[in-house]
């Protein structure tokens, strides 16, 4: 596996990218250009990641992640917000937390108005649209604040996985007095794989779930209050997963 900072996409060879190695990564401008907004506009939605709530569902018994979770159905230029539902994973994708209906606080009102957020999911799903043709994307969002506050915090505490949707993006939104938290990504079917550490605010990795499998490495505090904060927004085809 080749260790390294991340290598960026050019935006126009996003739909390559995904297509070629399974996976893109974008700079913070980059995804402000792609969603049509001034990065301040995105960096405006940071302090919703101070209210988060506690999840209460960790197996381990850790008190490390705080999350919000909302559901939306993009058709076209459509994007519509579904009533509120639980996040459910089959334990083929989730050997941990799969199996489970979890029922998150939904995230606020204020900030899924917000048209930065309405702009930026919307173009991710025509980014999948290039991918995989056009079609209506189940998506679900989901805000994420991994802690340190018990000394150590787990962004994917089920390891290495596939989520069992089209793509997932993942969003950096800030990292503070932490170390760790390294992306590392491997082909599903084959030897290869990538490890880099995503630092600025809006960087983005977006993914192909079928193609590869991805993890991120527990964070340590280096200081007061350490955090990892994301925003990690799945696109899956057909209906959300647990729909019968």
């Amino acid at each position: 596996m080749s260790t390294s900072a991340p290598i960026f996409t050019d935006p126009s060879h996003v739909k390559d990218a995904l297509r070629d190695d399974g996976y893109a990564v974008l700079r913070p401008q980059d995804v402000a250009a792609l969603a049509g907004c001034p990065l301040a506009a995105l960096r405006a939605l940071e302090p919703s990641w101070n209210s988060l709530a506690l999840d209460n569902y960790l197996k381990d018994g850790g008190r490390y992640r705080r999350r919000r979770h909302s559901c939306f159905v993009q058709d076209g230029a459509r994007l519509t917000q579904t009533a509120h539902r639980p996040h459910w994973q089959p334990v083929e994708y989730n050997a941990l937390h799969g199996g489970m209906h979890r029922l998150f606080e939904p995230v606020e009102p204020a900030i899924v108005a917000q048209p930065a957020w309405q702009q930026l999911i919307r173009a991710l799903g025509d980014a999948c649209s290039q991918v995989k043709g056009s079609q209506p994307w189940f998506i679900e969002a989901h805000q994420f604040r991994i802690d340190t506050t018990d000394g150590i915090g787990r962004p994917t505490p089920e390891g290495a996985h596939r989520d069992g949707v089209d793509f997932v993006a993942v969003l950096l939104i800030g990292r503070e007095q932490v170390k760790g938290g390294e992306t590392r990504i491997f082909e599903a079917n084959g030897p290869n794989g990538k490890r880099f550490t995503l630092s600025e605010p809006w960087s983005l990795l977006l993914l192909d779930d079928a193609a590869v499998i991805h993890e991120s490495t527990p964070i340590q505090p280096i200081g007061e209050h350490g955090h990892r904060d994301t925003l990690v927004l799945t696109y899956r085809a057909g209906q959300f997963q647990g729909e019968n």
